[in-house]
């Protein structure tokens, strides 16, 4: 079974099943937190069967999502997409770290600020650190030419590809 599993995601050396396995434990999490916070006041055993149909249902979406990126992205091996994703998943979730402290910092919050001015600040900052962190994570994943050249299409469509060199 493990053989049909590398194989199936190409993978030629065990050190790179800890990307899969990252990406389960991920899914599982999620899926465990989303069950926990929707069925708070449930019986444990709700919230168990609860998170384990969204397992199931978020690890058939990522795997669609996958078909449908398989050929669009040009990575060497099936596994890399799973470190693809994983970069996304902790980038995403960084921004939102690294936005509210930066906010902060510079004496933005929600009570001096009207509403809806704080949060179009805040989704601009966190597009700037994400922009930067979406790089820098690639880089630590092994994955940078990838990110770059994702990075260079991203900033083409917000116009600022003239300050790219390629």
């Amino acid at each position: 079974m493990l053989e049909k599993f590398k194989s199936r995601w190409e993978i030629q050396q065990n050190w790179q099943l800890l990307f899969p396995l990252l990406g389960l434990v991920g899914l599982g999490y999620s899926a465990y937190k989303l069950a926990f916070r929707l069925t708070d006041s449930f019986p444990i055993i709700l919230s168990v069967a609860l998170a384990s149909l969204l397992f199931f249902i978020l690890l058939k979406l990522t795997l669609y999502f996958f078909k449908k990126l398989e050929h669009k992205w040009i990575l060497d091996y099936k596994w890399e997409m799973i470190r693809v994703f994983i970069v996304f998943a902790v980038t995403g979730s960084s921004s939102v770290f690294v936005g509210r402290p930066i906010m902060k910092l510079i004496g933005i919050t929600k009570e001096n600020l009207n509403p809806i001015l704080y949060w179009v600040l805040f989704i601009i900052i966190g597009l700037i650190f994400y922009q930067i962190l979406l790089v820098t994570f690639g880089w630590l994943f092994g994955q940078f030419k990838f990110f770059w050249e994702f990075e260079k299409k991203m900033l083409k469509r917000f116009g600022l590809g003239k300050f790219i060199k390629e």
